[in-house]
């Protein structure tokens, strides 16, 4: 799947929009970026409630397709403002990370 065959699924907004024909290869859930850092894989979406302008900086490093920001949690200005510095993919979504992983995985 590609980013831009998850944003047909009207769940998911653009927030900020990097390369959407980047692979997703799975989905990884966590909110602690040392742990996220030390444990996603490239191409994998993150699924997140952190705002932080160190999330782009993590989804950097790591070579994720996507940030997926859950639950409608509120995003920093300067936290879009660097991704698309980045050209990294912000996607909101009311859907909680566990929701947001069963439709990743099952397509």
């Amino acid at each position: 799947m590609k980013v831009r065959d998850l944003l047909i699924d009207d769940s998911f907004r653009l927030t900020v929009e990097g390369n959407l024909d980047a692979e997703i290869t799975g989905c990884y859930c966590g909110d602690l970026l040392s742990w996220v850092m030390s444990h996603i894989k490239p191409h994998q979406v993150w699924c997140t409630v952190l705002s932080h302008v160190n999330i782009v900086a993590v989804a950097s490093l790591t070579q994720v397709s996507s940030i997926i920001i859950c639950e409608d949690a509120p995003l920093e200005e300067a936290t879009l403002n660097k991704a698309k510095q980045e050209s990294i993919n912000i996607i909101a979504t009311s859907l909680t990370s566990a929701e947001v992983a069963r439709r990743i995985l099952n397509g």
